[in-house]
C-alpha cells in the first residue's frame, strides 16, 4: 500500500474535513496549545492489524489544515507489529509523540479507520484458516463502501486474502444481468471473447446446469458456480475439468465461515465472500493519551 499516494492522501484528506478536525472546540478550549502528549493504540481484543501506515499520513495532513503550528511527530511501534499480524487483546500497536491537541483532533478518524481495516483483515483471515490445507484461495468482490474500496481490498490482503476485481475496469465477468439482457449466454460469451482486448480472460457466472453447458461449449476462461450446494459444485468441476482442465474455478454466493469450507474440498480454485467488506464488525481499538514529560 501506498500511503503517500495522491488517491489515499485524498480519502484521508477528506474523512479529516468530515470530522472538521481543524475546528475542534473542545479541544481548543480546554487544553493547552503547546502541550505535548502521547498517544497510544492498543487493542482491545485479539486481531490481525491492518491500516497502521494510515496514522502518521493523518498527522501530516492534519498539519497542513490545522490553524496554528503543531510542531513535529513521531510514530513508534514495536518491529514485530505490523500490518498482517496478529496481536493479542492488550497489545500496544502503536504510540504517537505530538502536540496534544493534534492528537486528541484525529483520535476518532485514525481509529475508526484502523479499526474497520482490521476487522476486515480479522474476518478475512478467519476464511483463510477454515479452507487451510486445501489449494482454495478467498477472494473479496466488489461489495464494499463507495470511496474505501482501495483501503477495504488492501484490508483483506493483510489478511490473508486476494484482491478479485479492483473495478468494472479490471477485468471481464459476465453475470446473470448481462446474461439476461444481452441475449442469453452463448451470445454474450461470443461477443465477450471476440470482442475483447488481448490478455483479458472471460469469465462468466452460472447458475443452473444449462448454462454451465454453455459456458463450457463457449469457451469459458473461467467459470464463476453462483448459489450451488457444495455436492452440486463438486459435480460441476468434475464436468468442467474433463473438458475445460485448466480453467479456474470459483464459488460464491452466501459463503460464511460454517459452508466454506465444504466448498473447497468440493475443489474449487476460489471462493468468493462478499462477507469481508460488507459485513466485517469492526474491532475494538482505543487510545490512552498521556501528557508527555521530556
Amino acid at each position: 500500500m501506498d500511503w503517500k499516494s495522491k488517491r489515499i492522501r485524498t480519502i484521508l484528506e477528506a474523512a479529516l474535513a468530515e470530522d472538521k478536525v481543524a475546528n475542534d472546540v473542545t479541544t481548543a478550549l480546554t487544553i493547552p496549545p503547546n502541550l505535548r502528549a502521547s498517544g497510544t493504540i492498543i487493542a482491545k481484543q485479539a486481531c490481525v492489524v491492518s491500516g497502521l501506515g494510515c496514522i502518521p499520513v493523518f498527522l501530516d495532513i492534519f498539519a497542513k489544515m490545522s490553524p496554528a503550528p503543531v510542531g513535529r511527530f513521531e510514530v513508534i511501534s514495536h518491529p514485530e507489529i505490523f500490518d498482517g499480524v496478529s496481536v493479542k487483546k492488550g497489545q500496544t500497536l502503536a504510540v504517537i509523540r505530538h502536540n496534544a491537541a493534534a492528537i486528541l483532533s484525529c483520535e476518532r478518524v485514525i481509529l475508526n479507520l484502523m479499526q474497520r481495516m482490521s476487522g476486515i483483515a480479522t474476518l478475512t483471515n478467519e476464511f483463510v484458516k477454515a479452507v487451510a490445507g486445501t489449494k482454495t484461495k478467498v477472494l473479496d468482490t466488489r461489495k464494499t463502501i463507495p470511496g474505501l474500496r482501495v483501503l477495504d481490498k488492501y484490508a483483506v490482503c493483510c489478511g490473508g486474502g486476494v484482491n478479485h476485481r479492483l473495478d468494472l475496469q479490471d477485468g471481464i465477468l459476465i453475470k446473470n444481468n448481462h446474461i439476461s439482457l444481452g441475449g442469453g449466454l452463448p451470445a454474450v460469451l461470443e461477443r465477450a471473447l471476440e470482442r475483447r482486448k488481448t490478455g483479458q480472460v472471460v469469465q462468466v457466472e452460472v447458475r443452473s446446469q444449462t448454462e454451465l453447458d454453455q459456458a463450457i461449449a463457449g469457451g469459458a476462461e473461467s467459470i464463476l458456480l453462483d448459489n450451488m450446494t457444495p455436492s452440486q459444485v463438486k459435480k460441476a468441476i468434475k464436468q468442467i475439468r474433463s473438458t475445460l482442465p485448466n480453467v479456474p474455478v470459483e464459488a460464491s454466493g452466501n459463503m460464511n465461515l460454517k459452508t466454506v469450507r465444504a466448498y473447497a474440498l468440493a475443489g474449487v480454485d476460489f471462493v468468493s465472500v462478499g462477507a469481508l467488506t460488507h459485513s466485517a464488525a469492526a474491532v475494538d481499538l482505543s487510545m490512552r493519551i498521556t501528557a508527555d514529560i521530556y
